[in-house]
C-alpha cells in the first residue's frame, strides 16, 4: 500500500512538471509572437490554453485520490501544494493567452515606432518562474525565498514600459488602440512573474512548513 501511494505520488510530481513545461513555452512562445508579429504563433498559443486547462483538472483529480489514502503530514503539505501549483501553473497558462490574443491583433496593424524591452520583461518573469520551479524539484527552500525579492525588478522593468507606453498615447492618440494591447501584455508578464512568487511561497511552506505569504505586510 506505501509503496502504491508513493508511486502515485511520485506521478502527480511528473504531471506537475509536465504542466510547467507547457506552461513556460506557452510564455515564451505567446512573447515571441508578440515581438515578431507572428499571427500563427500567436493563434497555436491561443488553442494550446485548453492543454493547461485539462492538466489542471488531472492535478486535483489525482490530488483529491491520494488525499483520501490519509497521508503523513508531510504528504500532506505535498498533495495540497500541487493544487496550488497547478492552479497558478494555469493562470500563468491564462495570461500567456491574453498575451497572444494581443499579439494576434497587433499582427494585424502597422507596427507601432515603439522600442520596449518586452523580451528581458519575459526573460526576467519566466527566470522567476523556471526559478521557483526549480526550488520545488531540488527541494530548496533556501533558494524559493532567494528569488522572492527578484519580483521587485521585474515590477519596476514593467512600470518602466508602462509609462513609455503611456507616454507614446499622450503624443500619438491615433494609436491608443495599439498600445492599450501592449499594457495588457506588458500586464501579463508582470502576474507571471506574481505567480511565480506564489509558487516559491508554497515551496517554502512545503519544505519549512511556514507560512511566508503576506510576511512584509505583517
Amino acid at each position: 500500500m506505501e509503496r502504491h501511494f508513493d508511486n502515485d505520488l511520485a506521478e502527480l510530481k511528473q504531471k506537475l512538471l509536465t504542466m510547467a513545461s507547457h506552461a513556460e513555452k506557452s510564455v515564451s512562445d505567446a512573447v515571441s509572437a508578440l515581438v515578431n508579429r507572428d499571427l500563427d504563433l500567436a493563434l497555436a498559443v491561443k488553442a494550446n490554453d485548453e492543454v493547461l486547462d485539462r492538466f489542471e483538472l488531472d492535478v486535483d483529480e489525482m490530488a483529491i485520490n491520494l488525499l483520501a489514502k490519509a497521508p503523513l503530514a508531510s504528504e500532506l503539505r505535498l498533495v495540497t501544494m500541487a493544487m496550488k501549483l497547478s492552479q497558478n501553473l494555469e493562470r500563468v497558462g491564462d495570461e500567456a493567452t491574453k498575451i497572444a490574443k494581443r499579439a494576434r491583433d497587433l499582427s494585424k496593424e502597422p507596427p507601432l515606432k515603439l522600442q520596449l524591452e518586452f523580451p528581458k520583461l519575459s526573460g526576467l518573469a519566466l527566470g522567476l518562474l523556471k526559478a521557483a520551479l526549480d526550488s520545488f524539484v531540488q527541494k530548496d527552500p533556501a533558494a524559493a525565498r532567494a528569488m522572492i525579492p527578484r519580483d521587485k525588478e521585474i515590477n519596476a522593468l514593467h512600470k518602466q514600459i508602462q509609462a513609455q507606453i503611456i507616454e507614446h498615447m499622450k503624443q500619438s492618440p491615433d494609436n491608443i488602440q495599439r498600445c492599450l494591447h501592449l499594457l495588457v501584455a506588458a500586464k501579463s508578464l508582470e502576474r507571471i512573474a506574481d505567480h511565480a512568487t506564489n509558487i516559491a511561497e508554497e515551496v517554502v511552506y512545503l519544505y519549512e512548513a511556514q507560512d511566508i505569504r503576506h510576511a512584509d505586510k505583517i
